[in-house]
């Protein structure tokens, strides 16, 4: 089966996505070690802003219900994957799901990431703004205080920085065509702001057991494709404090040539972004399928057999 997975990072997680989860009897191990770490209640959580936005919370929902939904994927018979990418938070399922360490192990890692970037800024307001319209250098050069976090494309991209500059950002880019939003993250991530969260995350990352890559994973800090743990556990690393190479991990993820992309997660942000860029390959979000049979005869249709 020819088909490529991309799993959401944070922001576009919401109280009512993939609402069959729990009735998928092979996600409920995952969900189980998961509400061990946020409590059973986490739908409910994710109703209130400002638990949704806390990232202790959120970056180990976004990754447990990632890995959950894949188990049943699994359970139903899908294959692996012509390639895996993960979109920030969203590369420790990515990892995960192509075998480098386990669904435990990812969960532990998003606990930790959450924890050490929260650190490496307390004290300080920061976060994250949404631009399209505009070219990420463009709007740098008028607030020199912002950095890239994520290049999404020539004129798309989410900057990173203290709340003042991002708040002035929102107001200003917009006159000048562009058109901005504040993202639900209270973290400059993928940022020097970062750098404090390296050596504790490293630390994790080698309280880990690791594997190679079932499949090749194109990887944030790079935008390349890897498959050995020499070249995978750096690049996990290094991404939380370095731009996020978003549109050539597609590029690599588009020259795997799957017939077909498949969301992992809430809301269709990368499945647009894809559909928008590689038309002539669909790209749909689990989060849009009733169930878990809906998206496994979305792929047996799209995708060629190997």
């Amino acid at each position: 089966m020819s088909y490529a997975l991309v799993f959401s990072g944070q922001a576009n997680q919401h109280a009512d996505m993939l609402p069959w989860l729990e009735a998928a009897p092979a996600s409920a191990p995952v969900l189980r070690h998961m509400e061990t770490l946020v409590g059973g209640d986490w739908r409910a959580a994710l109703a209130d802003p400002l638990r949704r936005a806390d990232n202790g919370f959120a970056q180990v929902v976004i990754t447990g219900t990632a890995m959950a939904a894949w188990a049943a994927l699994r359970e139903a018979g899908v294959s692996a994957p012509r390639a895996v990418a993960g979109y920030s938070v969203g590369e420790l399922a990515a990892f995960a799901a192509a075998g480098v360490f386990t669904p435990d192990s990812a969960l532990a890692l998003a606990q930790a990431r959450a924890r050490c970037m929260d650190a490496a800024v307390t004290g300080l307001h920061t976060g994250l703004l949404a631009v399209t319209g505009m070219a990420a250098a463009r709007a740098l050069a008028m607030f020199p205080g912002l950095e890239c976090a994520i290049d999404i494309g020539p004129e798309q991209a989410v900057l990173a920085g203290m709340d003042a500059d991002l708040r002035e950002a929102l107001v200003r880019l917009p006159r000048e065509g562009a058109q901005c939003t504040r993202l639900d993250v209270a973290l400059a991530s993928h940022s020097s702001w970062m750098r404090p969260a390296l050596a504790p995350f490293e630390a994790a990352l080698n309280s880990v057991t690791w594997r190679p890559a079932v499949c090749p994973l194109a990887l944030n800090a790079t935008g390349g494709l890897g498959q050995q743990v020499p070249v995978l556990r750096p690049a996990l690393l290094a991404q939380i404090a370095r731009t996020v190479q978003w549109e050539s991990c597609m590029q690599a993820v588009a020259e795997r040539q799957p017939d077909c992309v498949l969301e992992m997660g809430a809301g269709a942000a990368l499945a647009r972004q894809w559909n928008a860029r590689y038309p002539e390959v669909p790209a749909r979000s689990l989060d849009e399928f009733k169930d878990v049979q809906g998206a496994v005869a979305w792929l047996q249709r799209n995708a060629a057999f190997d």
